[in-house]
C-alpha cells in the first residue's frame, strides 16, 4: 500500500519546501498539478522546478494542465458571480486534472489532497492502520507567520482515501467534515454525505498566506478563494496595515451571505510547540516567518 500526497501549485515554493520535508517520512510520491493559467484566467509562466528540491525529486511527479475547462461562462460582460463560478471551475479543472494521472497506482493506495499550503499531520495517524472509508484531517489555521494564528478555529484541508473509493479530486474535497449515523438513509445517494469518516484530531496545519505584501496581492487576484478583495476594494495599503496589524478582513465563522464576512478579525500568536518537528528543527532558516 503506497500513500500518494496531491497537490496544486501557484508559485509556492515555500510551502512545497516545506510539504516534501514535512511529509516525505510519510509519503511514497508527491503529485504536483500546475496550470497554464491561474484561477482568474490569466495566461501564466510554468514556474514549479522539481529541481529545486533535489532530495526528493525522484519523488515528485509534475503534471502540467494547459488547457481550460469547457464549461467555462463565456459572454461579452461577465458579472462578478460569473468571474467567481468560472475561477471556481478552473481550480476544479486543475484538481480533477490529478486524477488522470493515477492509473499506474492500486486500488488500495491512499490518495491525499491538500490546497498547497495544508499539511496533514501523518506522524499523528497512521493511514496504514484506518479502518474508514474517508479520512478528514482537522487542523489548526495560521496565517502571515507560523506563530500566529486563529486558535479557535478548526479547518478541515487535507482528505484522503484509497484509489479505489476515489470518484474525483474534487469529489474528495468535497465530502462533509462529519461521520453520518447508519441510519441516514440520505448517504446512500449523497456525494457529500457518508457514514464511514474518520476525522483526526490535530491533523495538522493550514499556513494560510505566507507571503509579503506584493505577492499576497498577486495571489488575491489570482486566486478564486478571494473574492473579497474585489468585493471590498481591498488595496496593496489593506494588506500592508493587515500584517503590521495582525489582522485578516475576513470572519470565517460568518455565513457566506452574512454582513459579518468580512469582518475585521484579530490573530493571535501562539506557542512553537504546536508546530511541525521539522519546522521547530530549523527555526532559523525559517526566522523571517516567526512573529
Amino acid at each position: 500500500m503506497k500513500i500518494i500526497d496531491t497537490t496544486t501549485y501557484f508559485e509556492e515554493d515555500l510551502m512545497m519546501k516545506l510539504r516534501f520535508n514535512i511529509l516525505d517520512p510519510y509519503v511514497d510520491k508527491f503529485i504536483v498539478s500546475e496550470a497554464t493559467y491561474s484561477h482568474s484566467g490569466n495566461k501564466k509562466d510554468i514556474k514549479f522546478d522539481k529541481k529545486k528540491f533535489p532530495k526528493f525529486e525522484e519523488k515528485i511527479v509534475h503534471i502540467v494542465l494547459d488547457k481550460e475547462p469547457e464549461n467555462l461562462i463565456k459572454k461579452k460582460t461577465l458579472s462578478n458571480i460569473d468571474l467567481r463560478l468560472n475561477s471556481i471551475s478552473r481550480i476544479k479543472e486543475q484538481r480533477n486534472f490529478i486524477f488522470e494521472h493515477l492509473e499506474s497506482y492500486s486500488p488500495n493506495d491512499y490518495i491525499i489532497h491538500s490546497d498547497n499550503d495544508e499539511i496533514p499531520d501523518l506522524k499523528n495517524f497512521d493511514l496504514q492502520k484506518n479502518q474508514k472509508k474517508y479520512v478528514i484531517f482537522k487542523q489548526k489555521m495560521f496565517y502571515y507567520k507560523f506563530n500566529l494564528s486563529l486558535p479557535d478555529l478548526d479547518w478541515f484541508g487535507s482528505k484522503a482515501c484509497k484509489l479505489k473509493y476515489l470518484k474525483s479530486i474534487d469529489f474528495l474535497r468535497s465530502i462533509k467534515n462529519r461521520s453520518y449515523p447508519f441510519y441516514r438513509i440520505d448517504t446512500f445517494f449523497s456525494n457529500l454525505k457518508h457514514q464511514s469518516v474518520e476525522i483526526v484530531d490535530s491533523g495538522g496545519w493550514h499556513f494560510s498566506n505566507l507571503k509579503n505584501a506584493d505577492e499576497l496581492e498577486r495571489k488575491y487576484l489570482n486566486d478564486e478563494n478571494h473574492s473579497e478583495y474585489f468585493l471590498q476594494g481591498y488595496s496593496k495599503e489593506t494588506i500592508k496595515s493587515n500584517l503590521l496589524n495582525r489582522t485578516i478582513n475576513y470572519n470565517h465563522k460568518a455565513k457566506k451571505n452574512s454582513s459579518e464576512r468580512f469582518q475585521q478579525t484579530k490573530l493571535s500568536k501562539i506557542k512553537l510547540d504546536i508546530l511541525p518537528s521539522y519546522l521547530l528543527d530549523n527555526l532559523e532558516e525559517y526566522s523571517q516567518w516567526i512573529d
